[in-house]
């Protein structure tokens, strides 16, 4: 063999011939080649190497004709031809027939071997038929649901409700109902498993058709199928929504290749045999190569161990190995042999054990690969190992040990040691390799081993803490402990596979393997960036969507792998912070270094933002505007900026020309325009490159630029983090956080929540066979066959959830989930400082910083608290700090961010311990979140605001203690840890702060008011007129149902009414001098008004036969909520207080406006406590009576009502007694109760004044003449008249 580059590179693994233009040698090349072994030694070699009689040894020696190089290729094309297998490769590749073949819409694989679902069921076919012989072929399912799989004739013609099995000539087998389909259906098989393999036998000599699932016959699903001329069947699927699968129709080796067919049945794609055999024979000559030793001084052959082999340079070892991939290489870039042999062999290097390093031969095997071989080939042959291997991997039954996943990540973690074929495969797509990372969760317990693994199943038996709080009994106790140890079993295997893809994701992210070109991280941090937008812009194509599953898994290797490059790096660089402090700086996203992909950002989008920079960037002097680029541009990397060196000039000293420049200084230069510093040489270009084109520089940064974080705001410590090429792998993890993290960990809490379900049914079934009488034995019969169904479903969802704890929901990843929520918090906080550029920050950060708290809260409880994390205390006054001071942050613009900020904060007030939370945060901050939660509720969404008020006031109103209505104690509520039905916790500081707020800001206080008013005469008017719709709809002769929305909205406008009627008792109660006080200007409207309402309420929902009853009683679904109770006791709060708890000016001053309302009617009043008209009270229906909710309205408060009753009834009887007739020309034409008194300017029409000062809150024009009122006099009546 000849060499133009035969300087040899030395390294660890010895030595390393470079890149090579090889070729074979000839006769007259011979005197060149030095180093050749004498010839007898060469002869005995390469006989050795090439036997040629099957069985090689010293027998023929003697006999054997001498062998040179020369000879060598003229003996190896004749060692390959011998026992050749008669016979041609068969038809053209078979694939899916995507032209013609196919009934509804689906997504097809490059290959066109893949296919996914997605109508409602689509079915196609492949585009060869067999019509004689026996024939067999393997389909990958992907999903566990609806599918029918197995053959059809050209005849049979399928739509969206008819798929193959579903016509005469097509047959089918469907895993997910366990049956099989011929026109008729019957049960047939075993369910299947999303990583199962379905094989389809069809024997048309026998006239049979079969399933295997994963090897296992299923037996012979179908005889006697039509057969004869003219008959031929395809391979076909029918498929429904979102389903996927992988077909291999021979050309991939078979994955079960059982007895049972593998030699009977054939392959639609014949296999390659010839070049199977030449290629295991290479291989045999390849393995002698690699365990022969040339023994020069001795001049004799010896066998060694193959796993120390090096390549040393010999001339001889290397000319034989360059024969031997003559051959061989254009063999290894065909899929079958590369799966089949290659594969198989890698595997079987690693098969001793020990640690991946233990066993080198793979790395010296890669190079003799890329030495002796032509690029594309090795490229080519990669290609097809490391998808090979992510098949295997993915569709490897799950066994006890893992052993399965653990071999082949084992193989992936040796190749990917070699750094040559590392950065080409890192360049191949990342959306597959992401399998490697995913752990799937086995569906059959048996299969999987758990129940070998863990022999003893528990689940808790207690559910409500409160009320059964007998000790845990010791059988119980033997039970959790047996299952908690085989949980820990089960936990020490996963972490097995999990540490071997972390290492995977460890030699991605190497960043010093620059011998080569760009370090692997750079490459690998490129095609991440990538990764993700695909997946944040192709949100509703799956084809491109990475599955949520594999996310999950994704998420943590990749921050269990930054973490520890991240500490790395704090341990080489003192001055840099630890992951333990990590964020994310702000520069990033202003920056222009990093592409967000059209993301919404906290301003809104990114070309609005831009243009508001522009119209900055005008705004001031263009020697200023250089001169700050200047000073910014040219901070040496990790120097103190604006140090001594430069002076920080007058002009930045002021608050809003600060902070105008502030806001224009990076954004703007490296968004708009490259940067011209006053110093020439000195020059930093800003580039704004495609993702796939940035290099390291782009990225770290060198020489006085500051790469991905160009642009340092003032506010921001000048210190350094950590490599910034990490910094923005973080960004990507909040990201995938946000794109799909989440849901899926929400989803797969429904394990847990069937176990609990299952547990409770089977508790209930125990307590009834324990009650059931002995005479009953039918009825004991049926309740243990229940006890024994859902004991059986029990034990196999606890191994199951042993199984998702372990991979999900484990204290490792709840940490990771909590480091995640630490990261956003210190993002958000750094962002924050810098003012205006906050508005750069994008959405997804206020999301994750939300749902990762929610998810750590709901979803990893109760195997993991998370009182028990470190720092949770702070954690969570940092993030109320968050919610409070952003849920009205002007910066913020997005409708949707603004909701879940507002949802967020209305959750955290129902909690005792993020209660506490809120009232730790700084003074300033509370008080600020107060005045903006006191805002007017007007054009904005005032309904979660009241919500929060009224948690901030629940367990303090008159009879508002109650956790749920009374009416609906003995309802089981759909999910009792929904905020709503948490315990009252109110928070007597923040009421403080409101009260402050209230008393000393009359015009906030007045605006508030009204608009609370002005919401709660809409929302109770709105409930009043949709009951009358229902109650029409229930009375009709005609079975009329109504629409469950209209049901929802009736019923939400009644729990608004009741909360804004707790929000006027909280002010009241806290401010009573809002309405008591009439030297306040509004006082005395706002108590009119209140007054007004009050009446409104009661007179409608106290009326004896009225609307309000007959819905109530009609007890619809949706309208669980509407009772009597929750709105008569919130009116009764507002009353007691204003005629009882007040002093007794304000008494007479409350009392003289509820009498004076026409609305007022004294029986309301009476029917609070049942003392109504007499004749209401019918035997057919009790009488509502707050006397009866004992456990609900103590006896102090009865007392208050009963002495308010008494008080009203006094002074209505004084107020009927002294009241004069009015004549109707002296009453208010507006609303006919008052007398007039008051005059308009200048106008001069008239009302009363609590008609004009109403009317004045909203509108400055006249009621009658539409002129602009500019004053309003008291009127009294010429006393001539």
């Amino acid at each position: 063999i000849t060499n133009k580059h035969s300087t040899p590179n030395h390294s660890k693994g010895g030595t390393v011939l470079s890149r090579r233009n090889y070729r074979l040698a000839s006769d007259t090349d011979k005197p060149k080649v030095t180093g050749i072994v004498n010839e007898k030694l060469l002869s005995d070699y390469l006989h050795h190497v090439f036997p040629a009689s099957s069985k090689p040894g010293p027998a023929s020696a003697a006999y054997r004709k001498t062998l040179t190089f020369q000879d060598l290729g003229a003996h190896l094309e004749k060692l390959l031809a011998e026992d050749n297998i008669e016979g041609c490769l068969g038809p053209s590749t078979v694939v899916l027939d995507h032209s013609s073949g196919f009934e509804g819409l689906l997504f097809v694989d490059d290959d066109l071997l893949g296919v996914i679902g997605h109508s409602n069921f689509s079915s196609i076919r492949a585009t060869t038929c067999v019509y004689k012989g026996k024939w067999v072929y393997e389909v990958l399912i992907s999903s566990q649901g609806l599918m029918q799989i197995g053959w059809c004739t050209l005849n049979c013609r399928f739509n969206q409700e008819e798929g193959v099995g579903d016509t005469p000539d097509s047959y089918a087998y469907d895993g997910n109902r366990v049956r099989k389909w011929n026109v008729t259906t019957t049960n047939y098989g075993k369910s299947w498993a999303a990583g199962d393999i379905v094989s389809c036998l069809i024997d048309l000599d026998e006239g049979t058709i079969t399933f295997c699932l994963n090897g296992q016959s299923l037996g012979v699903a179908f005889s006697n199928i039509k057969t004869g001329p003219g008959v031929a069947y395809f391979p076909a699927i029918s498929l429904s929504f979102k389903e996927s699968v992988a077909f291999n129709f021979g050309s991939r080796p078979l994955r079960y290749p059982s007895h049972f067919y593998a030699y009977t049945y054939r392959f639609y794609v014949i296999p390659p045999t010839t070049d199977l055999i030449k290629a295991n024979r290479l291989l045999g000559y390849l393995k002698t190569v690699l365990s022969t030793y040339i023994d020069t001084q001795e001049e004799k052959l010896v066998e060694r161990d193959s796993g120390v082999w090096q390549i040393q340079g010999d001339p001889t070892i290397l000319v034989t190995l360059a024969h031997i991939f003559n051959h061989f290489a254009p063999l290894m870039c065909k899929v079958y042999l590369v799966e089949d042999v290659l594969m198989n062999f890698l595997l079987s290097i690693l098969e001793g054990g020990g640690s991946v390093e233990e066993h080198p031969l793979i790395q010296q095997l890669l190079d003799l690969f890329w030495l002796l071989m032509e690029d594309h080939e090795v490229s080519e042959c990669l290609k097809q190992l490391m998808m090979s291997l992510l098949r295997a991997y993915r569709f490897s039954p799950i066994i006890p040990d893992l052993g399965f996943q653990i071999h082949y990540l084992r193989l992936t973690t040796a190749i990917l040691r070699h750094e040559k074929s590392r950065k080409y495969l890192i360049t191949f797509d990342v959306l597959r390799s992401v399998v490697f990372f995913y752990i799937k969760t086995p569906l059959r317990v048996k299969e999987a081993g758990l129940e070998e693994l863990i022999p003893t199943t528990w689940w808790p038996t207690r559910f409500d803490k409160e009320r059964d709080t007998r000790e845990e009994t010791p059988e119980e106790r033997l039970r959790r402990r047996a299952y908690e140890r085989g949980c820990h079993r089960l936990k020490k295997r996963i972490e097995v596979v999990e540490e071997l893809q972390v290492q995977i994701l460890r030699l991605m992210l190497n960043n010093k393997d620059k011998g080569t070109g760009e370090a692997s991280r750079y490459i690998f941090l490129n095609k991440f960036r990538k990764f993700l937008q695909e997946n944040a812009s192709n949100r509703g194509n799956p084809t491109v969507l990475c599955p949520p599953e594999y996310m999950v898994c994704f998420i943590h290797r990749l921050i269990t792998a930054i973490r520890s490059y991240w500490d790395e790096g704090k341990r080489k660089s003192p001055g840099s912070i630890s992951s333990e402090d990590a964020y994310v700086p702000p520069q990033l996203f202003y920056n222009g270094k990093v592409d967000y992909f059209d993301l919404q950002r906290l301003g809104g989008l990114l070309s609005h933002l831009k243009k508001t920079l522009k119209a900055m960037k005008q705004k001031i002097s263009m020697y200023e505007f250089l001169f700050y680029i200047h000073c910014t541009s040219n901070r040496p990397s990790g120097a103190v900026a604006m140090g001594g060196a430069l002076a920080r000039p007058s002009w930045l000293s002021s608050p809003t020309l600060g902070r105008a420049n502030r806001f224009l200084s990076t954004a703007a230069v490296s968004l708009m325009t490259p940067r011209r510093p006053l110093a020439p040489p000195e020059k930093v270009k800003v580039r704004t490159l495609a993702v796939e084109q940035r290099t390291e520089e782009d990225i770290e940064g060198s020489h006085g630029n500051d790469g991905l974080l160009l642009g340092r705001p003032f506010e921001e410590p000048d210190q350094p983090i950590t490599e910034k090429s990490l910094l923005e792998i973080l960004d990507g993890v909040v990201m995938m956080y946000n794109l799909s993290v989440h849901q899926q960990l929400g989803k797969m809490v429904v394990v847990s929540d069937d176990v609990h379900e299952y547990a409770v049914a089977l508790k209930d079934t125990d307590e009834k066979i324990a009650r059931c009488p002995s005479r009953r034995p039918d009825i004991l019969e049926e309740l243990q066959k229940t006890q024994k169904v859902f004991a059986e479903k029990l034990n196999h969802l606890s191994r199951r959830l042993a199984w998702i704890n372990a991979t999900i929901y484990s204290k490792e990843k709840m940490l990771d989930v909590y480091w995640l929520l630490q990261v956003c918090i210190r993002t958000i906080e750094h962002a924050d400082s810098t003012g205006s550029l906050f508005t750069f920050m994008p959405e997804f950060y206020l999301n994750v910083a939300m749902n990762s708290y929610s998810a750590l809260k709901n979803y990893f409880s109760p195997s993991n608290c998370m009182e028990e994390l470190p720092g949770y205390e702070d954690t969570l006054a940092q993030l109320a700090a968050i919610l409070a001071k952003h849920f009205a942050d002007p910066r913020i613009v997005g409708t949707d961010i603004k909701d879940s900020l507002m949802q967020a904060l209305a959750s955290y007030v129902c909690y005792p311990q993020s209660l506490r939370a809120v009232e730790r945060i700084p003074e300033e901050q509370r008080m600020a979140m107060m005045r903006n939660l006191l805002a007017p509720y007007e054009q904005r969404p005032w309904a979660q605001t009241n919500w929060i008020l009224v948690r901030l006031w629940r367990g303090c109103g008159f009879g508002y203690r109650y956790t749920r209505l009374p009416h609906l104690l003995k309802t089981k509520p759909e999910d009792a840890n929904l905020p709503s039905l948490q315990k009252p916790c109110p928070s007597l500081l923040l009421q403080r702060h409101m009260a402050e707020l209230l008393s000393q800001d009359k015009d906030m206080a007045a605006s508030f008011l009204n608009s609370v008013l002005n919401q709660l005469n809409w929302a109770f008017s709105e409930f009043i007129g949709m009951i009358q719709e229902i109650q029409q709809a229930a009375e009709w002769p005609e079975r009329n149902f109504v629409d469950t929305r209209q049901l929802k909205v009736c019923a939400t406008c009644f729990d608004l009414s009741v909360s804004l009627l707790r929000v006027l008792e909280m002010t009241i109660t806290l401010v009573p001098e809002i309405f008591l006080d009439w030297t306040r200007p509004s006082a005395e409207l706002l108590l009119r008004r209140l007054a007004q309402l009050l009446n409104q309420v009661l007179n409608r929902v106290t009326a004896e036969r009225n609307l309000f009853d007959r819905v109530v009683n009609l007890r619809l679904p949706g309208l669980e909520s509407v009772d009597h109770y929750p709105i008569l006791v919130a009116v009764t709060g507002i009353l007691v207080r204003i005629l009882v708890d007040s002093d007794k000016q304000g008494i007479s001053r409350a009392a003289s406006v509820l009498l004076s309302d026409p609305c007022f009617q004294l029986r309301s009043i009476q029917y609070l406590l049942g003392e109504g008209d007499a004749r209401a009270a019918s035997a057919d229906r009790k009488h509502f009576s707050l006397h009866t909710y004992t456990d609900y309205i103590s006896t102090e408060e009865e007392q208050k009502v009963e002495q308010m009753l008494t008080f009203l009834t006094e002074e209505s009887k004084q107020a009927a007694a002294s009241t004069a007739p009015t004549s109707e020309d002296d009453l208010c034409p507006i609303c006919y109760a008052h007398s007039i008194s008051a005059i308009f300017k200048p106008c001069s029409h008239k009302s009363c004044k609590a008609c004009i000062n109403q009317h004045l809150m909203n509108n400055k024009d006249c009621f009658f003449c539409k002129a602009t009122i500019t004053g309003v006099d008291d009127y009294t009546k010429p006393a001539s008249s």
